[in-house]
């Protein structure tokens, strides 16, 4: 079920900070609260293969989500101390040391299961009588826009293989911001600095014939 222009669950999940410090994290409370957009990014498993090269992705481009008064918070199912052992853990090495934003440590699956992107299935079986859990009960790649009303303004999900492109995201934060302060449309392709459009038949033909 789609979750785009409603508001983000509020849900209060565990977190640590690269420091080490466990903290408890409302999504929808950071973006109200702080006025600000965040921007959510779940990932399968702690100690993975694609899963480090997207959170130090994401900690390259931090400087550009700041500017853009946005918080950065990734998300997964393992535990606190896994996660600090894997901000522990040298880049070399495959770990995420030099990380800085928080992590949810979502073991409850209380968020994920509300937002519905865990690879899970409840199927019933013949011999047991009983409903067995199928699948491996971790999130696919999920990403979430909020706005600083707590409205989810983009959501998306990958498949566990498939990194995500962080730009694409500095650009859609970037097409909002401009809906927000010009009340215009953004086009398709569009980026910070090219032509929107009024929400109008004849802005969309000129526009259409400009380009």
């Amino acid at each position: 079920m789609a979750l785009v222009g409603k508001k983000f669950p509020n849900i209060t999940v565990d977190a640590i900070s690269e420091m080490g410090d466990n903290l408890r994290i409302n999504v929808l409370e950071e973006a109200v609260n702080n006025n600000q957009k965040v921007l959510l990014f779940w990932y399968p498993k702690d100690f993975t293969f694609v899963c480090p090269t997207e959170l130090h992705a994401f900690q390259a481009a931090l400087g550009e989500f700041e500017k853009r008064n946005t918080k950065v918070i990734g998300a997964s199912c393992d535990t606190n101390e896994v996660h600090f052992a894997w901000l522990n853990t040298a880049k070399d090495n495959g770990g995420i040391e030099g990380v800085t934003y928080p992590l949810l440590a979502d073991t409850t699956r209380n968020l994920s299961a509300a937002l519905d992107i865990l690879d899970a299935e409840w199927v019933y079986d013949e011999n047991l009588e009983e409903e067995i859990l199928e699948g491996s009960n971790v999130t696919f790649r999920a990403t979430y826009l909020i706005d600083e009303t707590g409205k989810i303004f983009h959501e998306s999900v990958n498949d566990m293989p498939l990194g995500r492109n962080v730009n694409e995201y500095l650009r859609l934060i970037d097409a909002y911001t401009h809906v927000q302060t010009k009340g215009e449309v953004c086009p398709a392709n569009w980026e910070e600095g090219k032509d929107a459009m009024k929400a109008d038949r004849n802005s969309t033909a000129e526009y259409l014939a400009s380009h």
